[in-house]
């Protein structure tokens, strides 16, 4: 008996007969501005999905710019991306007079530029440590499998001073672990937690080698914080080898169910890459033994006092 084919769905109508849709520019730029911001969360289109309650299918076609979504999907995604939504429309510095004022001081300047400028306002405004008593504390940051824990406790001993796993701190100041902030309490709560266990943390510790979570660059508050008071490293790896010691490790959670695990990786990393790339120093661990990674680590950080 011949099978009756179903009918396509109204966007999926056969390839020969479908024409490539006319992508206006501004849904382009938006598309990208919400890939880019989904990527520095660290976030796969299914966790924004449900995040967001819009549907994949309507975030694959708003990043590929061809969703002309309404303001509601918009604000919903901006939600669940923890942005405001002026920064998801590309316009974020409107509120006020003195910020299109400054705006215009920092247009066309080159990184380094605005690098002294986020400095000299860290300082007029308070937000920056003595320079001594930041480089005596030491931030790790990177993507999970980097070596942050395994190099940073040995550093800290090498240092003689206390080795802090912010992760556990967050657990500490929240009462309950990170599986349980994230799906019950939501990212917006994890966010708050982390910022404060980093502020006690910077109150207690005026000497200590701090292993970050990968996400800390996700929330400018909480990095400007720690870019203020520690001395950063970021170790960084490839791809691959961030995978693996995850495996290794025997957290299997990064291959579960998901078959582009790896892609997902590597647009986390993408997305996040400048803003490592922040920090005081980096190191590269790939390939490299323990024994050499912890020495070019110890190269890399300011000489114990």
């Amino acid at each position: 008996m011949d099978r009756i084919a179903p009918d396509p769905l109204p966007d999926e109508a056969p390839a020969a007969d479908r024409a490539e849709p006319e992508r206006d520019p501004f849904l382009v730029a938006l598309g990208e501005r919400v890939r880019a911001l989904r990527a520095r969360k660290g976030m796969t289109r299914r966790a924004l999905s449900l995040a967001s309650e819009v549907s994949e299918r309507h975030l694959a076609n708003l990043e590929l710019g061809v969703g002309n979504a309404s303001v509601l999907v918009l604000r919903q995604v901006a939600l669940a991306l923890g942005c405001q939504l002026a920064e998801l429309l590309g316009d974020e510095t409107t509120a006020s007079p003195e910020w299109l004022l400054i705006r215009d001081l920092l247009r066309d300047r080159d990184e380094e530029a605005l690098r002294r400028g986020r400095l000299a306002l860290a300082e007029l405004y308070g937000e920056s440590a003595q320079p001594q008593a930041r480089r005596s504390r030491i931030a790790l940051i990177g993507l999970r499998g980097a070596g942050k824990s395994t190099l940073g406790r040995m550093l800290a001993e090498a240092r003689g001073v206390p080795f802090v796993e912010l992760n556990q701190e967050i657990e500490r100041v929240a009462g309950c672990g990170l599986g349980e902030i994230h799906n019950l309490l939501g990212p917006a709560a994890y966010r708050r937690y982390e910022r404060r266990a980093l502020e006690e943390t910077i109150q207690l510790y005026p000497d200590a080698v701090i292993a970050t979570p990968g996400g800390i660059v996700s929330d400018p508050a909480t990095f400007n914080l720690l870019l203020a008071h520690c001395y950063t490293v970021w170790l960084k790896a490839t791809p691959e080898e961030h995978m693996q010691r995850v495996v290794a490790q025997g957290d299997l959670r990064p291959m579960a169910g998901n078959r582009e695990a790896m892609d997902d990786l590597k647009r986390i990393l993408a997305g996040r890459a400048a803003f490592y790339g922040k920090a005081d120093a980096s190191v590269d661990t790939s390939g490299r033994p323990l024994a050499q990674a912890l020495s070019a680590l110890e190269s890399a950080v300011p000489q114990a006092a």
